[in-house]
């Protein structure tokens, strides 16, 4: 299951009800100091009831108008059918506990007149509202047999047995089910086994703040290391519920001989005896994981910057592991400033590690930030824009020019005017296979290739997926009329013309030497040798100027098979695929490519054809327009 959006009511300085869009992958919340940012991670953390963040009558909104906060959370990756007990499989469709969206949609809502709130769980679900059908959750076995009598439904093909079968009788018995958007209380019956089911499914959450105090039992490193222990359990589950019920059966019937025997000495008292566990073991309780130096100094007594260091390597050690191991329990990573204690130089290195992190197939990472050096690296459409409104109460924008042009503005990050020419291309992986191109070039023996990355004359835009600071430079950069090159896939051999033909003969057509292309391969993919995808990721793929299954797919399944695990490629979910293709692309881009040499180019016979880019994008770098 993923987050798709946050659902704040009365939270803190949120009046009255906002939804909050989560990208899939990363979002970076950003604004002033004091709007709000650090209270949807707060909230995050409340619904996920991290031990970092207590719910308080004190987080209600001093102008809420009435004593209830809610704090909601959308998912999709949905399970697909969900056991209640031996004979009740059922699907959150069939219950009717998807929103108008068909989503899941859960809320934890406080009612604060009291001295210590305690939520209570509700499905904000578009649910039967008709007369003997709205409450069918909320009524046992023999309840539900009794409402089928009252509604005269002919029990006929009805396992009697399941509440879900019961169920489904009696609502399909209903001419009009009166559907609407209601809050769903799952405390009691079965609604309170989807949940207690549900919450097997649901991501591990780790907060990250800013402000963590510098204490032995929360060190700056402690969260990382329990988070590794969770996760650790997490992939044990099947193997810790066997154990546990293995202890459970051997002691219960301990615990019933011995009642069985007291029988002798005293009847009434064994009566009043039953053998019964109060709660379940607390596995994370038992292990203890910390880093500690050699002579025994915890790393919390260490600076801050080092602190962070410790966390940014724990996310580089984690996004690697994601990578490489699939199937893991989804994690959301909320991280309060993350360039906090860190070199500016190093911003840039935490924003790819995290963008590295949230690649992974079963991660999100959630981020806050009010700096300029990390925020311009942030990819645009994962901007979420907080201001107060004229009331005080925070908004939350996204998503146009408008507010892209406010945060640049507010965070002071602004167009380099050293730049002479922009490269347009599609994607962020594009900027990656250029870049490193053009250090395989130089090194060669191409020394009049101009190093892309190192070179303050040349903007690589990818025009979908950019930057913030590919944005700004784009929009700013339009008015001071910089020449171009543009870049584009041919995509297919067959099209005539080819997709992006009128785009390329526009800007060939601007006279001031702009210059348009299209690949003579597929894609960037294809021009790799598969002797540096060999070396650089231990599979064998054919790589031909026009596969039918393209190079980024073909890698994904091979490292796929190559994991060991018995799930079969076509047997993943298609969100599962996706991200292992797209993990897979990012590869073949930044570490594939890097790995090139110019006699793989001319093996594959692009090297005349990637030079004639580089000759034009040299050319108007320094100035010379032919």
């Amino acid at each position: 299951m993923r987050v798709t959006a946050v659902i704040l009511r009365n939270f803190r300085a949120y009046k009255g009800q906002v939804r909050i869009p989560i990208d899939a992958d990363l979002t970076a919340f950003i604004g002033r100091n004091d709007v709000g940012k650090s209270s949807i991670l707060d909230a995050l953390a409340i619904f996920y009831d991290s031990p970092l963040v207590k719910f308080d009558r004190s987080d209600l909104c001093v102008y809420a108008e009435d004593r209830k906060v809610r704090i909601g959370c959308v998912f999709d990756e949905l399970p697909e059918s969900l056991t209640l007990d031996a004979t009740a499989a059922t699907t959150l469709k069939d219950e009717y506990l998807l929103n108008e969206d068909g989503y899941l949609e859960i809320h934890k809502v406080f009612e604060c007149s009291s001295t210590s709130p305690r939520p209570r769980i509700l499905a904000r679900a578009l649910h039967p509202t008709a007369n003997g059908c709205s409450d069918l959750l909320q009524l046992k076995n023999a309840e539900l047999k009794q409402r089928l009598k009252e509604q005269r439904v002919k029990p006929d093909g009805v396992d009697q047995r399941s509440n879900p079968s019961l169920r489904r009788a009696l609502w399909a018995s209903c001419d009009d089910l009166c559907l609407d958007v209601s809050d769903i209380e799952l405390n009691t019956e079965d609604a309170k086994r989807v949940w207690e089911q549900l919450q097997t499914y649901l991501p591990l959450f780790a907060l990250f703040r800013a402000d963590r105090p510098s204490t032995d039992e929360d060190s700056e490193v402690q969260d990382p290391m329990k988070l590794a222990v969770r996760q650790a359990l997490s992939e044990l589950a099947e193997e810790l519920q066997e154990i546990q019920q293995k202890v459970r059966t051997s002691a219960l019937g301990v615990a019933r001989r011995t009642v069985d025997k007291l029988a002798a000495f005293d009847p009434d008292l064994a009566r009043d005896l039953s053998p019964a566990f109060r709660s379940d073991p607390k596995w994370e309780s038992l292990f203890k994981l910390a880093l500690e130096t050699e002579d025994g100094i915890p790393l919390n007594k260490r600076g801050s910057g080092v602190r962070r260091l410790v966390l940014l390597s724990f996310f580089q050690a984690e996004a690697e592991r994601l990578g490489a191991e699939k199937g893991r329990a989804n994690v959301i990573y909320a991280i309060e400033e993350p360039e906090t204690s860190q070199h500016p130089a190093s911003q840039r290195v935490v924003i790819e590690t995290l963008k590295s992190l949230a690649a992974a197939e079963s991660c999100q990472v959630v981020i806050t930030t009010h700096v300029p050096g990390l925020a311009q690296f942030v990819p645009v459409h994962a901007l979420r824009y907080i201001r107060l409104g004229e009331d005080g109460v925070p908004v939350v924008e996204t998503g146009d020019n408008d507010v892209f042009e406010r945060v640049a503005s507010e965070l002071g990050v602004l167009p380099d005017n050293r730049v002479r020419v922009l490269v347009c291309v599609e994607g962020p992986n594009d900027v990656a296979f250029l870049t490193n191109l053009a250090r395989v070039l130089i090194n060669g023996g191409y020394g009049d290739v101009i190093d892309l990355e190192a070179s303050p004359e040349v903007v690589l835009l990818p025009l979908g997926g950019s930057t913030l600071r590919d944005w700004v430079d784009s929009n700013y950069l339009k008015e001071l009329r910089r020449p171009e090159v543009h870049i584009y896939d041919r995509d297919s051999d067959s099209d005539t013309p080819p997709k992006y033909q009128k785009e390329v003969e526009a800007v060939d057509s601007r006279g001031n030497g702009s210059k348009g292309f299209l690949t003579a391969k597929r894609e960037a993919e294809n021009y790799l040798h598969p002797d540096a995808i060999r070396q650089v990721l231990q599979v064998e793929v054919d790589v031909s100027d026009w596969d039918k299954v393209d190079v980024p797919e073909a890698v994904a399944q091979a490292l796929h098979e190559q994991s060991g695990t018995e799930k079969a490629w076509e047997e993943l979910h298609d969100e599962a695929r996706r991200k292992r293709v797209s993990h897979a692309k990012k590869r073949l881009n930044h570490e594939v490519a890097k790995a090139m040499t110019v006699e793989m180019l001319a093996e594959r016979g692009a090297l005349s054809e990637v030079l004639e880019w580089f000759v034009a994008i040299s050319q108007l770098a320094r100035g010379h327009a032919g």
